[in-house]
């Protein structure tokens, strides 16, 4: 009959009563017959797979509502499955349904009251080779172990939970299926069945207060089964074993305990769990995840159409004020008793008198000395197509990186890729781990690979350690008690496209040298941090979201030394990145936004290399060094804080090269004073605690290397070192200092900032600004307040509303060009004792170079060019009453129409030629540490001796 002789919809319901035979039949006739029976996936193949008693809906237990995306392929890899344990015995007899053959001398025996045999035992003991044996229901108990000698089939009759043995049976024979069952242990033993060399198969059993128990080279395959009440399977030396869709609950230890290597000699199985596992749709290869990955980041750090990695979004400064309903308050702000950013000099002041007259404070076109070409303009200068450079744009960066995906990290990651495939040890595939005290625990270089799963309500959910090596893909571990994946003492392996989030420690814990490979994890909503590397930990931590954890997102501590790239680090209630005691590590190219602390937080010996990250959009400051701090800071884009660009405190030692720090809204870079109160060491205790996986105290200093084992590794760093940056656009002073510390500020461009361009405020050791070029900030270029040494050594300071250089401190002013600036080219005031050498000046409008006040020291060999034709100044000007200031072989020049002025030999300073100074492999080696602190932060109105928004208590 041809199919179109009748509407589909009745052939529908004709075909309905069809058994599975005359279905496969019926696929065998034509095309269009085959078409029409795989129509009856949601109806007629739907039915024929609940109505198994052998298996339950296909996404049990985890997601039993969602509907699986065909129930003929949910039939056929049952199917499949099924007779895995029937490979190794003598030819099967084909039927015409491909689904189900049966062997020509196979035999079934019933057990039960009134059946053939009335126990178990003696069933057992008149079975040939593959037999199947009927248990019908009831309770059955033997009272000593039983053996099974020769592969057999043992199924309860009705539904489960029916049929329930409290028997301990050994496997001695090659393989054994167990179906429908309920297992209690008996009197004398925990164990129920274990095996040494045969192949299990389990099919729908219950597992209650047991264990079940696999050694090597023996096999195990267990498919929709329950282990309640503290049941457990131990796996000892497996080559491979495979657990699908099970339940484990209630458990007293690990659920799943996978322990020593896979032994080299493998069992007949092998092969055919290998081909099975291959049958199943891969969880490593793919780029798509049906878990639920909370809530979805915001815009610039978003999910974005496959094969975009770059997400452009213009956002300009006001567009972020209106966005955070913040206003720019920092022009103000009150950061010390005696000083302010938003107070004037009197020179400025005078300055605004003259405006007022309408002297205007621009050059005309003869009088105006160029200095264009000087050593860091190429800094400004547009772009090949036309565009602004970072340090010229009044707008913040709009284009940030997105993370790789899965198959990109895979294409990119030969060691990834091939843990990705590897298919050894333990495969747990869709199971539900609920509501005991740990999932799965691997040990002595055990092998295991967890697809789909899901923990929910553990102590922990994965424990790897002893060298153990875990592939963990697509898995949801949420709630746990403890940290949800805690790794150490070496172990290895790849996470990747997990779910991990509310958990009460951290989302993965990695301690004493383990080294995994995690990428492309979803990590939030945890109650302490994200991810935790301390202990000599190491890791390669890529391309994962991390966001919205109570504390950092990546906390680095106690010489922990992974490299966290291409990260996506965001709405943290605290630091984005953290690495304090020691921590070391490669902080390279993530994205680390909106969070509440620092972006990165930098302290107690901490020594990262931070190099190429956007951080930005913070509520507080955008790079944190505390005391003691250290690291290469080189690269960056720090931008959009409410607080501070970088901010520095006094004993730490930072290096940073090269970074753009714009569009904050404080100072650009802070080098401060503040030191970490020492009344924290109780607090750091408790903290100490609690990082400690329950409640346990390790022996610390026994894993870590001595202090002096750390420093010889690496040349000591006496002095910090701001070279090569861009402080521009900033809400403030572009550098602030007010430190005890020496400090070395060479070759940056401090620009278009709202106050000052470089303002040291306190310097008792010797700060050197040498090469930079300071242009167009809306205060003064460069301020040196009283007690202050300072050296200004071939600056170009150009074009600032205040004073080039106010200076009231002790040291020089060497070799500069002083040129356009609206106040004072050179005001030195107060009991200063200065050398002012060889400088090259030209005022706006007011003096050249005013020496104020009892002022100490020699001014000579400085030239120095007229400004505004209208300037009625002196353009050298010395009070008549000082006689201890000397004044000798200094240049005044006129202008006249037939010269026009060019500052050459030397050309306009900076000198320097490149923005980006020595490559990072030119800078000393990393250091590492050894104690334990927990941060908390105060926010302190107004605070007048730290961070306006990050101090550390």
């Amino acid at each position: 009959m041809k199919v179109d002789s009748l509407p589909v919809e009745l052939w529908r319901v004709i075909l309905a009563y069809l058994p599975l035979p005359d279905l496969g039949r019926c696929c065998q006739v034509c095309r269009a017959w085959r078409e029409l029976i795989l129509s009856l996936d949601n109806t007629r193949w739907r039915q024929i797979y609940l109505g198994c008693r052998e298996c339950r809906h296909p996404n049990w237990p985890s997601q039993p509502h969602l509907e699986p995306p065909s129930w003929r392929e949910a039939l056929k890899q049952h199917a499949m499955a099924t007779r895995t344990w029937t490979q190794n015995g003598p030819e099967l007899q084909s039927s015409a349904c491909l689904l189900f053959r049966r062997r020509k001398d196979r035999r079934v025996w019933h057990v039960g009251h009134g059946c053939e045999f009335e126990t178990l035992r003696g069933a057992l003991g008149v079975v040939g080779p593959y037999d199947r044996v009927v248990l019908h229901p009831g309770v059955y108990e033997e009272q000593a172990e039983v053996a099974l000698k020769v592969p057999v089939e043992l199924v309860g009759l009705g539904r489960l939970g029916q049929v329930v043995l409290l028997v301990c049976m050994e496997q001695q024979c090659p393989t054994a299926r167990l179906c429908n069952l309920v297992f209690m242990p008996p009197w004398f033993s925990s164990v129920v069945y274990k095996t040494s060399w045969g192949h299990v198969q389990l099919d729908n059993c219950i597992f209650e207060g047991a264990q079940l128990q696999i050694r090597g080279p023996g096999t195990c395959q267990a498919r929709f089964c329950s282990f309640l009440q503290g049941s457990s399977a131990h796996l000892l030396g497996v080559v491979l074993s495979l657990l699908d869709s099970c339940d484990f609950s209630g458990s007293d230890t690990a659920s799943v305990t996978v322990e020593g290597p896979p032994v080299s000699e493998r069992n007949w199985a092998c092969k055919h769990l290998a081909g099975l596992a291959r049958t199943y749709p891969s969880c490593g290869l793919s780029g798509d995840s049906s878990l639920p990955i909370g809530p979805q980041p915001l815009s610039t750090v978003g999910p974005q159409p496959p094969g975009s990695n770059i997400k452009k979004e213009h956002v300009s400064i006001e567009d972020w004020q209106k966005k955070t309903g913040v206003e720019v308050v920092c022009q103000g702000t009150v950061i010390e008793d005696g000083w302010s950013d938003g107070e004037r000099s009197d020179g400025e002041e005078e300055n605004r008198e003259g405006e007022k007259s309408n002297i205007k404070s621009l050059f005309t076109l003869d009088y105006k000395i160029p200095y264009a070409h000087h050593g860091l303009s190429h800094l400004l200068k547009p772009q090949p197509d036309g565009s602004l450079p970072l340090a010229s744009c009044p707008d913040p960066p709009s284009v940030t990186p997105e993370p790789l995906t899965f198959q990109q990290e895979l294409d990119r990651d030969p060691d990834a890729h091939m843990l990705a495939a590897s298919t050894h040890g333990c495969i747990l595939r869709r199971c539900l781990f609920r509501e005991g005290k740990g999932g799965v625990h691997l040990s002595n270089f055990g092998q295991a690979r967890l697809e789909g799963n899901v923990f929910r309500g553990l102590n922990y959910a994965v424990r790897c350690i002893q060298n153990s090596t875990i592939v963990m893909v697509r898995n949801e571990v949420c709630e746990c008690r403890a940290s949800g994946v805690f790794l150490r003492l070496s172990a290895q392996g790849l996470i990747a496209e997990n779910n991990i989030h509310s958990n009460g420690e951290a989302g993965l814990d990695i301690r004493k040298g383990a080294n995994p490979i995690i990428v492309c994890n979803k990590i939030h909503s945890g109650l302490r941090s994200g991810v935790v590397v301390l202990g000599n930990g190491k890791g390669s931590i890529r391309s994962n979201q991390i966001y919205n954890n109570k504390e950092a997102g990546v906390y680095i501590l106690f010489s922990g030394n992974p490299v966290v790239s291409e990260n996506h680090i965001f709405q943290g209630q605290a630091a984005g990145i953290a690495i304090n005691e020691n921590g070391r590590g490669i902080i390279a190219d993530n994205v680390i936004k909106e969070n509440q602390w620092g972006g990165v937080d930098i302290r107690r010996g901490g020594d990262p290399i931070l190099k190429n990250n956007y951080i930005c959009h913070g509520y507080s400051d955008g790079v944190v060094v505390g005391e003691r701090g250290r690291g290469l800071i080189e690269g960056n884009h720090v931008y959009c804080n409410k607080g501070c660009g970088v901010w520095v405190m006094s004993s730490s030692r930072p290096q940073l090269l090269g970074n753009y720090i714009t569009h904050n809204y404080m100072y650009g870079l802070a080098v401060f004073c503040r030191k970490d109160p020492e009344n924290i060491e109780g607090e750091a205790r408790e903290g100490q605690e609690n990082l400690n996986e329950e409640g346990e105290l390790f022996a610390w200093e026994s894993d870590l290397d001595s202090e002096d084992e750390c420093h010889s590794a690496r040349r000591s760093i006496s002095v910090a070192l701001v070279e090569s940056n861009c402080m521009s656009y900033n809400g403030a002073v572009g550098l602030y200092v007010k430190s005890s510390e020496p400090l070395n500020v060479f070759a940056n461009l401090v620009n278009s900032n709202r106050g000052t361009g470089i303002a040291v405020l306190q310097s008792s050791q010797l700060t050197r600004l040498v090469t930079n070029c300071i242009l167009e900030n809306g205060r003064g270029g460069v301020t040196v307040e009283k007690d202050c040494r300072v050296e200004l050594r071939g600056n170009g300071i150009y074009e600032n509303s205040g004073h080039g250089v106010g200076f009231s401190g002790s040291g020089q002013i060497v070799e500069n060009d002083v040129v356009g600036n609206r106040g004072y080219g050179i005001h030195v005031c107060a009991s200063a004792d200065i050398k002012v050498l060889r400088n090259r000046v030209q005022p706006a409008q007011a003096c050249g170079i005013a020496i104020i006040g009892p002022v100490k020291g020699v001014v000579h060999d400085n030239l120095l060019y007229q400004g505004h034709p209208g300037n009625k100044k002196a353009l050298l000007h010395l009070d008549p009453g000082n006689d201890s200031c000397l004044l000798r072989n200094n240049s005044i020049l006129s202008y006249t129409s037939m010269t026009s002025w060019v500052l050459e030999n030397p050309p306009p300073r900076p000198l320097a030629s490149s923005p980006s100074g020595l490559p990072s492999s030119q800078y000393p080696s990393r250091l590492g540490i050894s104690m334990t602190t927990r941060i908390s932060a105060t926010v302190e109105s107004g605070c007048h001796s730290g961070s306006m928004f990050c101090s550390i208590q």
